[in-house]
């Protein structure tokens, strides 16, 4: 692999490494999303640094120019990173759901019972002015 590919291969990769840190430290990236992303980093910036693994990966794959291979992992790494967040993204909107439903039921319920409270109201008000009548009468 030519030295100015590798260098911007490890510049990349270590580019990644240092901002998905920097996304966890100011509290941006929950760390259970971090490590995979910290993970990728560290496996793109080795097979960069590394450059005989990657010329063996490339030529078991059967590409010919390796820097090519370093992408191909990279997509697949990317791929893995999206079938992840599908996964939260999905979770996370039925929980959403089901919360939106349980605010609904809840809401109804006060309203039930505001609805209950204030016929109870009425009932003890008509009581007392039924029970006023008839005393006020000579």
């Amino acid at each position: 692999m030519e030295l100015r590919i590798q260098l911007v291969s490890i510049v990349a990769a270590a580019g990644l490494f240092v901002v998905v840190f920097e996304m966890v430290r100011r509290r941006r990236l929950l760390e259970r999303y971090a490590l995979l992303w910290l993970f990728s980093a560290l496996a793109l910036l080795g097979l960069a640094i590394w450059s005989g693994l990657l010329e063996r990966i490339a030529s078991t794959i059967g590409i010919i120019y390796p820097p090519n291979a370093l992408f191909l992992i990279a997509f697949g790494f990317v791929l893995v990173l999206l079938l992840h967040f599908s996964l939260a993204v999905s979770r996370l909107t039925d929980q959403t759901k089901m919360l939106a439903q349980r605010l609904a039921l809840l809401e109804e319920r006060q309203s039930r019972a505001g609805h209950d409270v204030a016929r109870e109201r009425a009932d003890a008000r008509d009581e007392d002015e039924a029970a006023l009548e008839p005393s006020s009468r000579p």
